[in-house]
């Protein structure tokens, strides 16, 4: 039935556009069909889109955005920055939501404490914004980090030391897992233990407990310096002198030198070749300070890192290798080549000297604080160590009593 009335229509069609043709009047009724043709089609695919608006509008908000969604905090225990500089305002930098995470969790979290395995950390250390200016004040701070195997024994001096200098440091303790103690909160050492591993001597473990300690302190954006202590290092300045001399300096402090001794040269193992050859091999004290650049470089290192822990056990030890290798092949330009924490080899053997009660005087700080030349942003200064070690836990009250006199610590 319908398709006769078509026919019909069409028959009829075609008589009166030959009439019109005949009549001289078919180019203005053609303009009028087709006119109302292009309107009817508009129609129509006004129509479509409409609908498929209105269906795209209805989805779920996570079906189009799956990533934002999945997307939350680093850690469960991540929380907002209260301990800034007052410097930094980073009030507006606060996120509405508490499943996002906000600026300030991105520029120093706050606990340090978190759940992510030494791989998802180190990426997250390894970020490097591109925009040079900060888009908050920020004070460069600089990074304590203490690798103990338990509590720092020496703590009371260090109380000493930092005390009044809120703001311009931050500290990082690594110790055994197994470490549960924690001090008072009126204390410099509260709460500042990473999400630590166990350590073996001369192991590789060594090497990875420095990368986790300069890894969780590269995520607060305002530590500008690096420092890796000992549980037996004491301070021979005081903090002022210390920070200023850090922040300052061009460079690095970590040693890296060709060793041709089998202590150096003889640890090389000719699997590392061709990544490692003999002649980049270096060597250098494990107690190390990067700047930022730097840190970041050691953090980020996935080219010579397992080939040392492939090829480099004891006798060789990553902790007097692997970073001097490292820097002397990727940026040697980054570094004074010297420790700035001084220790006394003199007596042999595997360690270094022992220091207790009786050797604790002003004499014998002093000729470690003033006793020998060295370059400092290109002019030749006496002051070459700012650390040193080891020191034993009977040396603390003698050092206690010389501190506020000859190193200026406040009382």
């Amino acid at each position: 039935m319908k398709q006769s009335k078509i026919t019909v229509f069409v028959k009829d069609l075609s008589i009166r556009i030959k009439r019109e043709v005949n009549q001289g009047n078919f180019h203005v009724r053609t303009t009028i069909i087709l006119s109302l043709m292009l309107t009817f089609s508009a129609m129509i695919l006004g129509i479509f889109i409409h609908d498929r608006i209105r269906k795209f509008l209805s989805l779920p908000d996570d079906s189009f955005f799956p990533q934002l969604n999945a997307y939350s905090p680093l850690s469960p225990n991540s929380h907002l920055q209260n301990d800034l500089p007052l410097s930094s305002d980073l009030s507006s930098f606060d996120s509405p939501n508490p499943r996002v995470i906000g600026m300030r969790d991105w520029i120093a979290p706050k606990e340090l404490q978190h759940s992510m395995s030494d791989e998802e950390l180190f990426w997250r250390a390894s970020m490097v914004p591109h925009v040079v200016e900060y888009p908050y004040n920020r004070t460069p701070k600089v990074a304590f980090m203490f690798l103990t195997k338990g509590k720092v024994p020496l703590a009371p001096l260090w109380e000493r030391f930092f005390k009044g200098h809120e703001g311009l440091y931050s500290i990082y303790l690594h110790t055994s897992p197994d470490y549960t103690f924690e001090p008072p909160e009126s204390s410099v050492f509260y709460k500042r233990r990473i999400p630590s591993q166990r350590v073996q001597w001369g192991r590789k473990t060594m090497m990875d407990a420095e990368r986790r300690l300069l890894a969780n302190a590269l995520l607060d954006f305002s530590n500008e310096r690096f420092i890796l202590l000992s549980e037996a290092c004491i301070p021979i300045f005081n903090f002022t002198t210390i920070y200023h001399y850090l922040i300052n300096s061009n460079l690095s402090f970590l040693g890296l030198f060709d060793d041709p001794r089998s202590m150096g040269r003889g640890r090389y193992n000719k699997r590392m070749w061709p990544t490692i050859s003999l002649s980049d091999w270096r060597k250098g004290s494990q107690w190390f300070e990067a700047h930022r650049r730097l840190a970041v470089e050691i953090v980020s290192d996935s080219r010579y890192h397992p080939v040392f822990v492939d090829h480099c056990k004891p006798p060789c030890y990553m902790d007097e290798h692997y970073l001097a290798t490292l820097v002397h092949k990727v940026c040697p330009e980054m570094t004074s080549n010297w420790s700035i924490t001084w220790v006394d080899w003199s007596r042999g053997g595997s360690h270094p000297t022992t220091f207790v009660r009786r050797d604790v005087s002003e004499a014998f700080l002093n000729r470690i604080r003033h006793g020998f030349n060295c370059t400092y942003n290109g002019q030749m200064g006496s002051i070459c160590f700012l650390f040193a070690r080891k020191f034993h836990l009977s040396t603390l009250e003698p050092l206690l009593k010389i501190a506020p006199d000859l190193l200026g610590f406040n009382v």
